[in-house]
């Protein structure tokens, strides 16, 4: 992601910026609401208006989009938001991985920024006692938090 000012941002065409936003959350209404804020007198609203509680529909698709902790993304973003998992962590994530999409059907998702191997593996051993819906509603949180972290790397002040 090529880093852009807010007030190219604010000015930008929508059609330009949608690639953008698509690599931060693959979720067109996530998308839409961002653009539709439009202008963002700094960068604390752009970021505020990120935030959307996203609907299970969005969040299985837009897991999709995400490498398992642990494992080689195909992207950068990923790989650097992983970077506290090395790969001894990684042999373990293999593990927990399997453990947790048996249960709920899908991967774990978590804002891996500034976290360790040994405290995601913690948050996702403990994320295994929840029931399936409060368990999506979680990853969904999850992807919005993410979705943030790339959006502020992306636009500058």
């Amino acid at each position: 992601m090529s880093e852009l000012r807010l007030t190219e941002f604010n000015s930008a065409d929508p059609e330009r910026l949608r690639p953008l936003l698509t690599g931060c959350l693959a979720v067109p209404r996530w998308v839409e609401q961002v653009l539709a804020g439009r202008p963002y007198r700094d960068r604390a609203a752009l970021l505020a208006a990120a935030d959307l509680v996203l609907r299970p529909e969005e969040i299985h698709a837009a897991m999709a989009e995400h490498p398992r902790i642990g494992e080689k993304p195909a992207g950068g973003a990923s790989r650097a938001e992983q970077s506290g998992v090395d790969d001894e962590a990684a042999r373990r994530f293999r593990a927990a991985n399997a453990e947790y999409e048996d249960r709920f059907g899908h991967v774990y998702l978590v804002c891996a920024s500034g976290r360790s191997g040994e405290e995601l593996l913690e948050i996702l051993r403990k994320r295994l006692g929840n029931d399936p819906e409060t368990e999506l509603a979680i990853a969904g949180e999850e992807l919005v938090k993410i979705a943030r972290l790339r959006l502020e790397k992306a636009v500058a002040e």
